[in-house]
């Protein structure tokens, strides 16, 4: 070998480079195998197989035209008989016998040999080893008993007028007719009901039935009576119905066993057939069938996918969507994987959403679910998710996969979702509306703290209202609060609107003001043409365009309101000098006149001090007996005047002054964007920061660390009432109750310090600061979600707020429940009759079909409670209102848009009530501040109807308890008005100690008299303390042992009987009262900032103010 390998030459260079190029051809042509595949297939029998069995457009085709032969041989049967005339008299002959003519045969016969040969060759094609099993078949035998005799007669001429069953063909088209159902089902790659399967295979059974009966007797009469073929299908129509007239009967026997056999059979089949199709039926139900194609293209329809349909979520949904009148003729598909619930059953069962709502068992992850529904057709589809699930996290993943399932099978339908988690948000990014759950539960809670109620006001705007409720009370604050919470916010194009038409060319306040004054109506922001951000209350700069697009709060929208003029052209007659001397008599609706003295105060808008209120009473020259009027809103703002002065003095005494009562002691922090984002997809807000990232050991409130010692709320001496969060854990949720209350536009003098209590029992409440507390915020749910009941899912919470409530009445505790209607549970008295009393307004209410049926209970009419579930409604009202979430969002903080300003509030004070109405409030408001006002939070003193448990006693008779009241300092006759007793509850026992006393005394000789006395004094006046008492000795008892000071909460016990509601945009001549919360949408300090230059432009740097660094500031925490 090697000999040989050393005798070959090497090749010249060109030669190689040659084979590089071409390859070695040799070598390919002597290794290279042509491999065929699928060589079975190329087979006589596999193609034959292929083309008959396989394949399913030629199976179909092969199977109809086999179907086609069936019905012609049963159609030649009936021409047979009527063309036959048998001769007269009885015989056996007749049966065996007929009369065929030979063109009849011949066709017979050509039909025959094709049918036994397409017989025999799928016998072939589907031997697989068992001859047996293919010839036992029943419609093996049918198909030889109705083809062999006819091929015979071919060689057999005399057999040729013998009698052949042809008419058994009939079960042969009807297995032919399932077999091409199922057939043309794979070939056009569509799932039909099996409701209409089985409903055919039903009518094809009687239809045998009956045709093979009426062909039998028909045929074995001929030797009896000789019955027509219609005879005879009338006797077997009245037989089969159980009639039974008997003008009509069999004769001979073999007719008569023919009856019988017929009977028994059907007694059999039909009976299988009718409980195949009451079980498809009773699945259908439950499953809930299709929505038709036909409907889809004709009718429009929105899709709500859920994971469980509770009959809360579900009235929710179809009242508010069915508010708005564009949306009658919608149908609502539900989308549910579960079955549905008896409740919702029975509700989609009334005739008002039987016709409007259909229910489809169904997966969203499913294609054939969502064919059924016609999603690709649907105008749009709503995303749930279930709330009540333990793992949170888990049932947003469940949401997200049926987004991206619906996403991925229709792109163009418009996707309404709702996520629980914001962390989880940014994976729905793609869809046209998004509202998380948690992102509006956190800054909802958070601006209740600095705003009173404002999750009342934000829930009575998105729920859609005629306001209606309430206006057949008897107390006057229920029918103004209810006629109130009928406002909604609505849009309109300038150009085509009434209300703002004539201000095109003017400024927004100057707009918002006159709209107001003139038609009742509140501007809240516009939206320009060119640009699709929404701004809330531009300010003066902002001139109006016929192109914008204005955003208004009204009781109903524009298009639907009616305008009289007749009062307006009095006023023009009269001249323009009207006042509010009294209060108007005219409707909201209608034109209100003259809006108070408009006098030319300029001097008013001159620059006035930061630190002066922006309703003081005006300075007044001349005259000291002119009553005090407002200054004018200019049609063009007076920029050199206006907004530097007004808007940013405020902010710009943070940054470069430092007020008289914080001295040198103001810690330096500065104005920036939190550094590090909880999760993907959160707002970047402007906001108040610490200078350098605090340590870790410093956020702790109850211990001490190497920077300080404090261990307790006390010991950080903070300025203004703390807020505290009790929650199980904190989570991602708790940025967005940070950010409100550290926004930029809030002065530092109004930051409240936060405290996160994570552990939530009486010591940690007094630690962290409770009697220093304005707010005590209370989330605090997640762990009793496993409730086996649903609505046991707010038990935790509300016990809690119930103890808190008790033991502190007179602290502000904000909480969210899961179910709007365990609010009725929150400040629980059983036995107070104003209480029992709302109850009943709250059912007369829903009787009436209010969606607000709540909005009465004390707790949500104040703010102290509210349930995120109701903002379900804002995803609803997207679907008409596509501007609703961006508003409520920026009305929360949530989003910030430059240019666009945000929610704040103002208390009025003795010195403000000069003002006296609402409407002159609204002038005084945009003329010297450019501030919109957009509601009153009203608190008013109630005298509640006093229960047994809340009786107050007498207990300076008991000398150990007043000697403990003085120790504390407290007064008796205050502390008399604010305890209750249970003694009326107990006169049994109470009579039972004070008669063992005297027994004691009696019994006891006179050395232990006294001791006995003085147990026996004890121990009533222990009977007779009240419930507050002993609440108050405990909280104090505890205080004392923590080795805190127990001034502080003598004052929480003052729990005064008051009640508080929310007015939306009451109408002007609402009288002012005092401590009236008025709702601000003030301007962006920052809009105009660039314009005006020089100093104000360090109250967005990260510039760092004077002060000293070692003392701590509310920011802190």
């Amino acid at each position: 070998m090697t000999e040989l390998e050393s005798e070959v030459l090497p090749l010249p260079p060109r030669y190689r480079f040659r084979d590089l190029l071409l390859g070695d051809q040799s070598f390919q042509s002597d290794d290279r195998v042509q491999v065929e595949f699928y060589v079975n297939e190329n087979t006589f029998k596999e193609r034959l197989k292929l083309f008959f069995i396989k394949n399913q457009r030629s199976s179909l085709r092969i199977r109809l035209f086999n179907f086609s032969l069936k019905l012609l041989t049963c159609l030649l049967y009936i021409v047979r008989v009527l063309l036959d005339n048998p001769e007269e008299g009885i015989g056996w002959s007749h049966i065996f016998w007929v009369d065929r003519k030979t063109p009849l045969w011949a066709v017979q016969v050509s039909i025959a040999l094709i049918s036994f040969l397409e017989t025999m060759l799928l016998i072939y094609l589907s031997y697989k080893g068992n001859i047996w099993e293919q010839i036992f078949r029943i419609s093996f035998i049918l198909e030889m008993i109705n083809t062999v005799p006819f091929i015979i007669t071919i060689f057999w001429p005399p057999l040729r007028n013998l009698f052949i069953p042809v008419f058994l063909n009939c079960w042969l088209a009807k297995y032919a007719l399932e077999n091409m159902i199922n057939d043309l089902h794979r070939a056009i790659q569509r799932t039909q009901s099996a409701m209409f399967n089985q409903v055919l295979i039903l009518i094809c059974t009687l239809l045998c039935l009956v045709f093979t009966g009426t062909c039998g007797i028909q045929h074995l009469e001929r030797a009896g009576e000789k019955l027509s073929l219609f005879k005879s299908f009338y006797f077997c129509i009245v037989t089969f119905s159980t009639v039974g007239y008997g003008d009509v009967t069999p004769k001979i026997w073999p007719s008569q066993l023919l009856v019988v056999i017929m009977i028994c059979v059907a007694l059999v089949v039909l009976p299988l057939q009718f409980e195949e199709l009451v079980y498809l039926w009773m699945e259908r139900q439950k499953s809930g069938g299709n929505y038709s194609r036909h409907r889809a293209q004709t009718e429009k329809h929105v899709v709500l996918c859920v994971s469980s349909l509770k009959i809360d979520l579900l009235m929710d949904f179809l009242n508010e969507f069915y508010a708005h009148p564009r949306l009658q003729d919608y149908y609502v598909v539900i989308l549910c994987p579960t079955e549905m619930d008896i409740q919702v059953r029975r509700v989609l069962q009334i005739p008002l959403w039987s016709q409007r709502v259909i229910y489809l068992q169904g997966s969203a992850l499913k294609d054939q679910d969502l064919m059924r529904a016609k999603m690709d057709n649907g105008e749009a589809c709503f995303i749930l998710s279930s709330r009540n699930e333990v793992d949170r996290t888990a049932a947003d993943h469940q949401t997200i996969l049926r987004a991206w399932a619906v996403k991925d099978f229709a792109p163009n339908c418009p996707l309404y979702v709702q996520i629980l988690k914001p962390e989880n948000k940014f994976h729905v990014k793609f869809a046209d509306h998004v509202v998380c759950e948690e992102e509006c539960k956190y800054a909802m809670l958070a601006l209740n703290c600095v705003c009173p109620a404002t999750s009342t006001l934000i829930t009575l705007l998105v729920h859609t209202s005629r306001g209606q409720e309430g206006q057949e009370s008897p107390e006057q604050w229920q029918r103004m609060y209810g006629r109130c919470s009928g406002n909604e916010v609505y849009h309109i194009r300038m150009g085509d609107s009434k209300f703002f038409m004539e201000y095109e060319g003017k400024s927004f306040t100057y707009a918002a003001f006159h709209a107001h004054k003139k038609y009742g109506v509140c501007l809240i922001g516009i939206r320009r043409e060119e640009n699709k951000s929404i701004l809330l209350n531009p300010g003066p700069r902002h001139i109006m365009a016929a192109s914008d697009t204005c955003f208004y709060i009204n009781i109903t929208k524009e298009e639907n309101s009616a305008f009289i003029f007749k009062q307006e052209e009095k006023q023009k007659k009269k001249g323009f000098a009207g006042s509010y001397g009294g209060p108007s008599r005219l409707p909201v609706h209608s034109i209100i006149a003259s809006m108070g003295t408009v006098a030319m105060d300029l001097q008013n808008t001159e620059c006035r001090p930061a630190n002066s209120s922006k309703l003081a009473l005006p300075a007044e020259n001349g005259s000291g007996t002119r009553r005090p009027s407002i200054a004018p809103v200019l049609e063009l703002a007076d920029t050199s005047s206006l907004l530097p002065c007004d808007l940013l003095s405020d902010q710009s005494e943070d940054e470069m002054t430092q007020s008289d009562e914080e001295g040198s002691a103001v810690v330096e922090y500065v104005k920036g964007y939190p550094p590090n984002s909880p999760y993907i997809g959160s707002s970047p807000t402007l906001c108040h920061l610490l200078p350098e990232k605090a340590p870790f050991c410093c956020l702790r409130l109850d211990k001490g660390c190497k920077h300080n010692s404090f261990e307790d709320a006390k010991a950080y001496g903070f300025k203004n009432k703390l807020i505290i969060v009790s929650a199980e854990t904190a989570g991602n949720g708790l940025y967005n109750f940070i950010v409100p209350l550290r926004a930029y536009y809030r002065s530092r003098k109004e930051l409240n310090p936060i405290v996160l209590l994570l552990d939530n029992n009486l010591d940690s409440l007094l630690q962290c600061g409770i009697i220093y507390a304005d707010n005590l915020v209370v989330v605090d749910k997640e762990s009793t979600m496993s409730a086996e009941e649903d609505y046991m899912a707010d038990a935790k919470t509300i016990v809690n707020v119930q103890t808190m409530f008790r033991l502190f009445p007179s602290l502000s505790i904000i909480t969210e429940l899961t179910h709007p209607s365990n609010m009725r549970f929150m400040q629980f008295r059983a036995k107070d009759s104003y209480s029992l009393a709302l109850s009943k307004l709250e059912k007369r209410e829903r009787e009436n079909g209010s969606n607000l049926a709540f909005m009465f209970r004390l707790p949500f009419a104040a703010g102290r409670v509210f349930s995120i579930s109701m903002l379900d409604t804002l995803l609803y009202q997207s679907f008409v209102k596509d501007y609703m979430i961006t508003i409520t969002r920026l009305l929360l903080g949530l989003d910030t848009t430059p240019g666009s300003g945000y929610l704040c509030a103002m208390k009025i004070t003795e010195d403000d009530l000069w003002i006296r109405t609402y409407g002159r409030l609204f002038q005084k408001l945009c003329s010297s501040s450019a501030e919109i006002p957009i509601g009153i939070y009203r608190t008013e003193s109630h005298m509640f109807a006093t229960s047994e448990s809340q009786i107050s006693i007498n207990v300076e008779d008991c000398e150990d308890t007043k000697d403990v009241k003085e120790h504390w300092g407290i007064k008796t006759s205050h502390h008399r008005n604010s305890c209750s007793s249970d003694q009326s509850e107990h006169p049994l026992l109470r009579r039972k100690s004070m008669q063992w006393a005297r027994r004691l005394s009696r019994k006891g000789n006179k050395h232990s008299s006294k001791t006995a006395e003085w147990i026996s004094q004890q121990r009533l006046s222990l009977y007779r303390r009240s419930e507050r008492q002993e609440l108050s000795e405990l909280v104090k008892n505890r205080m004392k042992h923590l080795g805190l000071p127990t001034t502080g909460y003598d004052e929480m016990n003052d729990h005064q009987n008051t009640l508080s509601y929310v007015l939306i945009n009451p109408p002007p001549d609402t009288r002012l009262e005092l401590n009236d919360i008025v709702y601000l949408i003030r301007s962006d300090p920052l809009a105009h900032v660039a314009n005006d230059g020089h100093s104000r432009k360090s109250s967005c740097s990260n510039k760092l103010g004077s002060g000293n660094p070692e003392t701590r500031d509310e920011t802190q925490l």
